[in-house]
């Protein structure tokens, strides 16, 4: 019988090792996999690359990971905001490296990842620092850099339902980068405000199938199967 379901946050993501490559999703706040990332920081691991689409807000998520020194590399689109100041301080301090990447380029090298391209030429970024040293060419009279996708040894998402084979479905924004980093990670783990029976999601309206995701956190009871 397939069952995803790992009731503590903390057993889920024990197998994140030093130096991992983990994808958290979430815009800001909206979709962020608080409770993972918690475990993760309970765990204890540091030297990581952190693929987010910011780089922390206040003292929770991203930034608290950051606080605690575990992250040595962050590939984002947008680092600084008024209450980026732990990514801040530990960049003028030297202790973590930025990859910054515009937000469309980010989300197509991780679709790009997730569909097994190999590269993809995109124009945001021609001409200007970001192409440095890249790859470029002229298709059509318009003029591309070469972008390669981004990978990652382990996706943290966050859904609104789920199923014990890990079909997901998302709430409103919190969608954002979810249902991209479950394609492009090697092990996907989301957190979920609600695991339903088999049969309790429509398909239609399934985001994520389950395939792409290998474990499931409950943050309420799960209800009886059917």
């Amino acid at each position: 019988m397939i069952d995803k379901i790992w009731i503590a946050p903390g057993d889920a993501v024990a197998d994140i090792g030093e130096g991992a490559s983990v994808m958290i999703g979430g815009f800001g706040t909206a979709g962020m996999p608080d409770e993972l990332i918690d475990a993760l920081i309970a765990r204890g691991v540091g030297d990581l690359t952190i693929i987010n689409n910011n780089a922390g807000n206040g003292e929770a998520g991203v930034a608290a990971l950051i606080k605690a020194g575990r992250v040595r590399k962050i590939i984002c689109s947008f680092p600084r905001q008024t209450d980026s100041h732990h990514f801040d301080a530990a960049y003028r301090a030297g202790e973590i490296e930025l990859e910054l990447v515009p937000q469309g380029n980010l989300a197509a090298r991780i679709q790009a990842a997730g569909a097994g391209l190999g590269a993809i030429f995109t124009p945001t970024g021609y001409g200007t620092i970001l192409a440095e040293g890249k790859e470029t060419r002229e298709i059509n009279g318009r003029h591309y850099v070469l972008e390669y996708p981004i990978h990652a040894d382990f996706a943290l998402i966050k859904a609104h339902r789920g199923d014990r084979w890990g079909n997901l479905v998302y709430r409103k924004t919190a969608r954002n980068f979810g249902p991209i980093m479950a394609m492009a990670a090697k092990t996907t783990i989301a957190q979920v405000s609600d695991v339903v029976p088999l049969g309790g999601l429509d398909p239609e309206v399934v985001v994520t199938p389950g395939i792409f995701v290998q474990r499931v956190v409950p943050l309420s009871p799960i209800r009886a199967a059917s």
